[in-house]
């Protein structure tokens, strides 16, 4: 997005400890170091350098407080603030110009490619302005495309790092979140999503359905046909999980083992439905030596059957090992948690 911040936890620390620095640097070199000088020229520099300091105390403990625009606008307020300061010192030396490498540096850190060229184009046009004022016209003319140029590589240099950087970490959070074997969501995945979606549910008064799923007698594919047929089972079993339900909301996750779940925004007739078009599924596959495993299936839904997320998953693991109970490779509904404990089926 055009006007997004990628990440504005590490944009409001960049900015208090940038803005804190500077401050502080400004108000010693250019007031304390320079007291003789002209009147309005500290005036102009100590207000510039309170400003910078009570600005980096705002992002630093209260950067919510602020409004998201001010993130976005935070470069080119400080290629002008930059430029302010280089015209009130007459200041055209290297060491001015260096700032600018901060609104760069933070344009090309949080935000998008088109708001780092407008970053450029104002630490540009900016510096074009110091350099045209005080430099005779040909010395200008060079310094002003330099630091252009060098401003516009460091950018695309930088602004490629980091995005080298973001596909990298999304690889390792994708890796982290996912089983291995059947690519489909770990347990980790499954409990940090699960509270968020019941209580999201609950919020918003729509039903959430837990389904929970066990390979039968998977112990026996593995000890008769081989490790590698009961993987590629639970490769199947994953597979048919995942498009039982086309276009749906829907968490499949392997808890472990030969264990399932699914967490899908569905009523109760919607989600026995999901489980027999899965068992169907599974039953259609025809490439395994073991032939298709059978499933059992335990169904519970919020509000139906649980008010609580607790309560959700104590009712569909009691559902599941009804389905087991009544003879395996089944679907059942869960009935009301007053009405059986867990313990029963074991």
């Amino acid at each position: 997005m055009p006007f997004q911040i990628s990440d504005q936890l590490g944009a409001a620390r960049a900015v208090a400890y940038l803005m804190l620095a500077a401050g502080t640097y400004n108000l010693v070199t250019g007031v304390l170091m320079k007291i003789g000088d002209p009147l309005a020229e500290l005036v102009a520099v100590g207000v510039a350098s309170v400003a910078f300091l009570i600005i980096g105390a705002v992002c630093l403990r209260r950067p919510a407080s602020l409004p998201k625009v001010f993130w976005l606008a935070v470069p080119f307020l400080s290629a002008i603030a930059v430029t302010g300061l280089n015209l009130a010192t007459r200041d055209t030396s290297t060491g001015a110009q260096l700032f600018y490498l901060w609104p760069l540096l933070y344009a090309a850190s949080f935000l998008s490619r088109l708001m780092i060229g407008a970053t450029v184009a104002a630490i540009s046009a900016g510096h074009a302005g110091v350099a045209f004022t005080y430099m005779d016209a040909s010395h200008a003319l060079h310094d002003w495309i330099a630091i252009t140029v060098a401003m516009s590589m460091t950018a695309l240099v930088v602004a490629s790092l980091v995005e080298r950087n973001n596909r990298l970490r999304h690889v390792l959070e994708v890796q982290a979140a996912s089983d291995a074997l059947t690519g489909v969501a770990n347990r980790r995945a499954f409990d940090e999503q699960f509270g968020r979606t019941v209580e999201a549910a609950r919020a918003a008064g729509q039903p959430v359905a837990l389904i929970m799923i066990d390979v039968d007698h998977f112990k026996a594919i593995n000890d008769t046909w081989g490790h590698a047929a009961g993987d590629h089972a639970l490769r199947t079993v994953a597979g048919a999980l995942r498009d039982a339900a086309p276009g749906a909301d829907h968490l499949v996750a392997r808890l472990g083992g030969d264990e399932f779940a699914v967490l899908m925004r569905a009523g109760p007739l919607t989600a026995m439905g999901y489980a027999e078009q899965a068992r169907a599924l599974v039953d259609a596959c025809d490439d395994l030596p073991s032939g298709p495993p059978r499933l059992s299936i335990g169904v519970a839904v919020l509000p139906d059957h649980a008010a609580t997320a607790d309560e959700l998953q104590r009712v569909a693991d009691a559902a599941l090992y009804q389905a087991k109970a009544g003879g395996r490779g089944r679907s059942t509904l869960a009935e009301h948690p007053a009405h059986h404990t867990v313990a029963s089926y074991y």
